[in-house]
């Protein structure tokens, strides 16, 4: 997929938007979605969308819904690292398939990193769902507790 491809309303992503796909999620308002990443380079791997914006990559989103998006990530990367302790955190976005980017609709990366912990080649390995579903509770916990 290169930087031009057509947006299609099929992906992982959309499906999950649309309720077709379960997630692991960690926060939703009228604009954005988070969720746990079922395939995560680390532990607490969350994904970040926009949810009324059809667009592949940062190219194609528009200002407003990619400021929406970006005021979540900072507020979950505090909670992630709050509730986690990592000793670092990555936060990444990828566009088009060279770049990394494997669903084509635009999603922030927050990966927290830990001491001594190589990062984890994504897709990789599917996460356990009781160890996704402990975590998302942990997560949402600290999220209300917050807000």
């Amino acid at each position: 997929m290169s930087l031009t491809t057509p947006y299609d309303a099929q992906n992982i992503f959309a499906q999950i938007i649309r309720g077709d796909a379960p997630c692991y999620k960690l926060y939703e308002d009228d604009d954005v979605l988070a969720f746990l990443d079922l395939f995560p380079q680390s532990f607490g791997h969350t994904l970040v969308i926009p949810k009324r914006s059809a667009a592949c990559n940062i190219l194609d989103v528009d200002t407003e819904a990619l400021a929406k998006v970006m005021a979540v990530v900072q507020k979950l990367t505090r909670v992630i690292v709050d509730e986690l302790q990592p000793d670092g955190v990555q936060v990444a976005q990828f566009n088009g398939a060279p770049a990394g980017q494997t669903v084509f609709h635009i999603h922030v990366h927050i990966v927290p990193r830990y001491s001594g912990e190589g990062l984890g080649i994504h897709a990789a390995g599917k996460a356990d769902p009781a160890e996704l579903e402990e975590l998302q509770a942990r997560l949402q916990q600290r999220i209300a507790t917050q807000a």
